[in-house]
């Protein structure tokens, strides 16, 4: 049962809920690409995605990637395929022309990627981390390692990793030990041990980007100290690096993406971007990684809906409320409601992730300072919502989906199981969802006392709220407000609440997501997913809300009761 590409669903958001053709055809860059041409890309992104790159979906996860003597073996068909997408194309839509790139806008090849996750999400990863070191390397690194490595990393002819972690230091970057030592040559000498790096080696490309943060001999303590380095598998003189491969990871799931252990003996790197300035140069990279990972949870979600839907459209059991004989599974209403409201989540999630990428074009090339800090606003503030609040679902929303088969949901032969288990680790990379929270609530919304936030809320273009939505965004902006002030005498209280704050603020924008839908579309197609957003979904802010007054009320109790003591 293998998942198709939405197609129809998305031309209608992208062309009559976002209106995308006409808003990224004001941006000069993509003045010529229009509705039509657009279509025509997906079309064709469409057929690649389920003709060449969904069918290893399952063999992939069956057979894994083999390690023996530091090389990576990846399943069967996986290199043909990613030969057939590099070489057609695919990885540089949103790349600048003049690097080898399509110049197409940066929404089209969001589409691309949330397909291809949930196609097959382990071989995505081997692709997933190209647009971001892309944009690292045009940003930051010097001319000549633009000229050597930036065209074939934005064509996908060669892949590259984003080497952060090590054993001991976890999400705590600052304690990172790997070093890199200047040389005579203006190259520098790396060494250390890098975990979890996905497709550190493979079989896929001749020659793998590595790009390593890591500490000058005279580096300051903590993350201040990191620099950014580019660290090739193969040299440019065709000799091999000293960079080695130690293990694969045995995973619960994305059995069909290798991650690895790495090791770096002298390796030859050079410099990108400033010294100790690394984080800002792999931020760049990070930053895209997060709206990509967000498009994860969407696609594996998506995918996981379609089974279960084709699954409830087969499948007989028992008898729905006033049936004479035994209903089709979708005729009863629990799964009706399991099926409808991952349906609200998929739908308002696609017009989330959208208009993000359409925003992340309006940053970069509009000619209008208000429109450009406009959007860079609502990147920022949106991103980490988009990467925590859509993983999320996407795993538990796929464990939905597995009840619908009942006990055949757990057993292999639906592939429904393999979905659950790739999706778990979406909530966990580029920055657990734990970790988004605290940046979205401490150092984005309180960090200005909450103004950005409510400028955000008051300036959502489309469709007017309803007197329910416009509440619930009062409702916030008021408990922003009053977390910014207990917060002055609680440290700890932004960190309690954080992964509540982010959940309040994924409804609010899911809600006028769908008030965007709603004044485009009609039918039973998009009725019955909009009522259920309404009967199952946005109740969930009034709790979240409760958790949030109740944290802070508590908070503010206790400072006055130590200040009647004093």
């Amino acid at each position: 049962m293998q998942a198709r590409q939405a197609l129809a669903d998305i031309q209608h958001l992208l062309t009559h809920v976002l209106q995308a053709p006409s808003r990224w055809q004001a941006l000069a860059p993509f003045a010529d690409t229009d509705g039509e041409l657009a279509a025509q890309v997906l079309d064709e992104a469409a057929k690649f995605v389920d003709n060449a790159i969904a069918p290893l979906q399952r063999t992939g996860d069956e057979e894994g990637c083999r390690f023996a003597a530091g090389k990576v073996h990846t399943p069967a068909g996986f290199r043909d395929a990613y030969q057939a997408f590099w070489q057609a194309g695919w990885p540089s839509l949103s790349c600048a022309p003049d690097d080898g790139g399509q110049g197409l806008p940066a929404v089209l090849e969001c589409v691309l990627f949330e397909w291809l996750a949930g196609a097959n999400h382990g071989w995505t990863m081997a692709p997933g981390l190209l647009h971001g070191a892309y944009e690292c390397i045009k940003h930051h690194a010097s001319d000549a390692l633009k000229a050597q490595y930036l065209e074939k990393v934005s064509t996908g002819e060669w892949l590259a990793t984003m080497c952060l972690t090590e054993a001991h230091a976890g999400s705590d970057l600052g304690l990172v030990r790997t070093r890199g030592v200047p040389q005579p040559d203006g190259s520098a000498r790396v060494n250390g041990s890098k975990i979890f790096i996905s497709g550190g080696e493979h079989d896929l490309t001749d020659n793998i980007v590595h790009l390593v943060l890591a500490r000058l001999p005279d580096a300051p303590a903590g993350p201040k100290g990191l620099s950014l380095f580019l660290v090739p598998k193969v040299l440019p003189d065709g000799s091999r690096n000293a960079v080695v491969c130690e293990r694969i990871e045995e995973k619960m799931g994305l059995h069909g993406s290798p991650t690895c252990v790495m090791r770096f003996d002298d390796a030859t790197g050079w410099l990108v971007g400033e010294p100790n300035k690394g984080l800002n140069a792999m931020f760049v990279m990070m930053n895209a990684a997060r709206l990509h990972v967000g498009l994860q949870g969407i696609g594996l979600l998506e995918a996981a809906w379609q089974k279960a839907s084709a699954y409830a459209a087969e499948r007989r059991q028992m008898r729905a409320p006033g049936a004479k004989d035994t209903s089709l599974i979708q005729d009863h209403p629990a799964i009706r409601r399991t099926l409808q409201t991952q349906r609200a989540w998929i739908d308002g999630g696609r017009v989330l992730a959208y208009h993000t990428a359409l925003q992340l074009d309006v940053a970069k090339h509009s000619t209008d300072a208000g429109e450009r800090a406009a959007a860079q606003r609502w990147c920022a503030l949106v991103t980490p919502v988009l990467k925590a609040a859509l993983t999320d679902q996407g795993f538990h929303g796929a464990s939905a989906c597995l009840q619908v088969f009942g006990g055949h949901g757990y057993v292999r032969e639906w592939g429904i199981e393999q979905i659950v288990r790739d999706a778990r680790v979406a909530m966990i990379y580029e920055g657990t969802n734990e970790i988004q929270a605290i940046d979205l609530l401490v150092r984005k919304v309180l960090a200005d006392g909450g103004q950005g936030l409510a400028a955000l809320l008051a300036t959502l273009p489309g469709t007017a709220p309803s007197p329910a939505a416009s509440a619930r965004r009062h409702a916030l902006v008021e408990i922003t407000q009053t977390l910014a002030i207990a917060a002055q005498s609680d440290a700890e209280l932004p960190y309690w609440v954080a992964d509540d704050y982010l959940r309040a603020v994924a409804l609010v924008l899911l809600d006028w997501a769908w008030c965007q839908i709603g004044a485009a579309s009609h039918g039973e197609r998009w009725n019955a997913p909009a009522q259920a957003l309404t009967q199952w979904v946005l109740p969930e802010f009034d709790m979240r809300a409760a958790i949030l007054r109740q944290r802070i009320a508590q908070s503010l109790e206790i400072k006055n009761k130590l200040a009647a003591s004093a």
